[in-house]
């Protein structure tokens, strides 16, 4: 990766969105040639894909919280995939310690913050404890990559 290459995923970091020729105009060369340089990325897997970020609370999405997942050793593997298919479980991370996962929620409300613990989380077989702990106000959130200055 060149230099040009990393000042268009800054750019595609910034604004998604962007036109080519935007972008272009913004790195010195010809839209054709920003295209392929971003084609190539993508099948580089260096770009993995493009998202929407939308506005939690215009879904009645205000409450975050974060759960701490204990499992049996066995089961760890199938909790996991059992997580990750809940819709309201935005992250499954996999970590060290006392257990097996750290999953990111988002719900309504504590109420329905309670009904996802006990109904779905809890409910998976070979889950042993969970212990949650509710976001008050997020003071960041992001998904972008800390990319160098330069090369």
């Amino acid at each position: 990766m060149d230099t040009i290459s990393l000042e268009i995923l800054k750019i595609l970091q910034e604004k998604a969105r962007i036109p080519n020729i935007e972008v272009s105009r913004q790195v010195g060369l010809a839209p054709s040639a920003v295209l392929e340089r971003i084609r190539k990325l993508e099948r580089q897997g260096i770009i993995d894909g493009y998202e929407v970020r939308l506005n939690p609370l215009h879904f009645h999405r205000a409450q975050v919280a974060f759960v701490h997942v204990q499992t049996t050793t066995a089961a760890c593997s199938e909790v996991g995939r059992q997580l990750s298919l809940i819709t309201e479980v935005q992250e499954v991370h996999f970590v060290s310690g006392n257990d097996c996962f750290l999953v990111k929620v988002r719900t309504a409300d504590t109420a329905s913050l309670s009904l996802l613990l006990q109904e779905r989380i809890a409910a998976i077989d070979g889950v042993i404890a969970t212990k949650t702990e509710t976001v008050l106000s997020t003071i960041k959130e992001t998904s972008r990559i800390p990319l160098p200055e330069n090369l």
